[in-house]
């Protein structure tokens, strides 16, 4: 076994080794406790799946949520983390058998050691996310296309189209990769054909075949949203299955700053939030392949990817030389996939890296032809091996100190060793997290929290409870801003709906009462210091007790 191969294995363990102990602490992640935790743990207290129409999220696919629900069912809130990661390590098993049957095996190992430690794949493989499922299933789908143009089999055909609707059911950016891989099917099915051979009819069936096992396999979360809202994809394309249904109100994510007066597209939208010039926009797509990518930060894309997946792939291209026809279709089919899946995400306000990690396996992929195609290029000796081996150092190396900058800031050995326990790792974590014990463990059990600029994260909080931000067409703040409404009627509104306690993001709702009629403000003044006893307070959180 040669050096390449055991220092390879050895990053291996020590990546895998270093997800498991990251993973091992209460999940915290916003999505988490927005819906991937919050509504399976609803379910469970219902005693089943029910509709839940003021979380519009409930109704987004929970192929993945699903499984959680069954870790929660056994006691455990950490599992799911570790459920969501095999998806990572099952899309690495992929890569693994993909490139070993078309390059040297030490490409193999090293492209699973790439895509298990690229910063965004480490991310996501210690949250509670559903994005890894989306990535297994659109590169399970993409790999058995090129495995059907070897066999001419249906079941490879139809097996691709039933990962593509499990993708579906796991997040709805499934429907931009069936779109995809359903225009490229037939152009594929016929460029790997003879020319003499190449007819249209038995493409076109072939992609009729591949959409019908998508939408099969999707059918479940179809036929729920259908009976439940009239839209099998709700809350996409409300207006066109529900043309009298006004959109819904509410949205994760909903305190993000947005750009007003409907500007759209992430080249405006980044213009107007962050005065960006002309030279920043028009070199994002490298900007964020590299350092400027910051985690938690919409402005640095929220995520980070690995400058290699940029230039490794763009070498594999350059350097592309004549070969078969299947493994020239192979790689221009996935940098196809990459270019349209990547010419999306300059489609939609907020460019978040996350969004875009279906194409990740297929940037490592095409980061291994290139590295093969450098060292081809350069031949035999110590530089060969030095320009084998520099880039390998340097992907690793920035991978790596992502990894220990995630132990830095996660903390799992404070967890881990019992130091610190469940309660004071989570207020570490969560800057609500004390006012949610107060709920939990001194307020009665009739109690009902109405959670104002709170992000919608309700897994932690134990007590009934509803939450309202800006717009909502029927909550506390809308009230607030109706004509001729006093304290006292948006007190009996209050009573109506049956809460007792009102758990208030206080920055973000004075932020929002600035931009409101001086008549809103001084109503709000009003009710907080005649009706609102404060019970607690944390950093700009703050339940109050209603005394109406």
């Amino acid at each position: 076994m040669n050096r390449r191969l055991l220092f390879l294995q050895a990053a291996l363990g020590i990546v895998l080794l270093s997800l498991v102990l990251l993973a091992c602490t209460p999940p915290f992640d916003r999505d988490g406790l927005i819906h991937h935790l919050q509504i399976p743990k609803l379910y469970l207290q219902h005693g089943g799946i029910y509709e839940i129409p003021e979380l519009v999220f409930s109704y987004y696919p929970m192929n993945l949520d699903l499984l959680y629900m069954g870790a929660l069912w056994l006691g455990s809130d950490i599992l799911p983390k570790y459920i969501h990661m095999a998806f990572a390590l099952a899309t690495a098993l992929l890569l693994f058998f993909h490139l070993q049957k078309r390059l040297p095996s030490i490409y193999a190992w090293l492209g699973a050691v790439f895509f298990l430690s690229i910063p965004v794949i480490v991310k996501l493989s210690i949250t509670v996310y559903v994005d890894l499922g989306l990535v297994f299933f659109s590169t399970a789908a993409l790999l058995l296309l090129f495995r059907w143009l070897e066999t001419k089999r249906l079941r490879h055909l139809l097996f691709a189209g039933f990962c593509c609707g499990l993708g579906i059911g796991t997040k709805y950016n499934g429907l931009l990769v069936l779109f995809i891989l359903a225009v490229m099917a037939p152009f594929l099915f016929i460029r790997s054909q003879e020319a003499k051979e190449r007819v249209a009819f038995p493409a076109m069936k072939a992609a009729i075949l591949f959409c019908f096992a998508a939408l099969l396999a999707a059918s479940p979360l179809l036929i729920r949203n259908a009976v439940w809202t009239g839209n099998p994809m709700y809350p996409l394309y409300n207006g066109f299955f529900n043309r009298a249904a006004a959109p819904p109100a509410a949205e994760t994510g909903a305190e993000e700053a947005k750009p007003q007066g409907g500007v759209r597209g992430v080249f405006a939208t980044r213009y107007v939030l962050y005065g960006e010039n002309i030279w920043q926009l028009l070199l994002l797509p490298v900007r964020i392949f590299f350092h400027e990518a910051q985690d938690d930060d919409p402005r640095y894309f929220d995520g980070r990817l690995n400058p290699f997946l940029l230039l490794l792939p763009l070498t594999a291209l350059l350097l592309l030389k004549k070969a078969d026809r299947q493994a020239l279709l192979e790689q221009a089919a996935m940098a196809a996939f990459c270019l349209l899946y990547f010419l999306y995400a300059f489609n939609i306000e907020v460019l978040r890296i996350r969004y875009l990690v279906p194409i990740v396996p297929f940037l490592v992929i095409l980061s291994m032809h290139g590295l093969r195609r450098l060292e081809v290029l350069v031949g035999t000796g110590r530089l060969a091996a030095a320009v084998w081996l520099l880039p390998v150092i340097l992907m690793l190396t920035w991978n790596g100190l992502y990894i220990s900058q995630q132990f830095e800031k996660i903390d799992p050995f404070s967890y881990l060793s019992g130091r610190l326990s469940r309660d004071e790792y989570l207020a570490k974590q969560i800057p609500e997290y004390p006012l949610l014990q107060h709920i939990n463990t001194k307020l009665p059990d009739s109690a009902k929290i109405l959670c104002i600029f709170m992000g919608w994260r309700g897994y932690y909080l134990d007590r009934p409870h509803s939450f309202d931000q800006h717009g909502n067409a029927d909550g506390l703040l809308a009230w607030l801003k109706q004509p001729e409404m006093t304290a006292e009627q948006i007190g009996q509104k209050l009573k109506e709906k049956g809460f007792s306690h009102l758990l208030i993001r206080r920055d973000l709702l004075y932020n929002q009462l600035r931009q409101e009629e001086i008549s809103t403000q001084q109503l709000w003044v009003v009710i907080e210091q005649r009706h609102l006893l404060q019970l607690s307070s944390h950093l700009y959180y703050t339940l109050y007790q209603t005394s109406f």
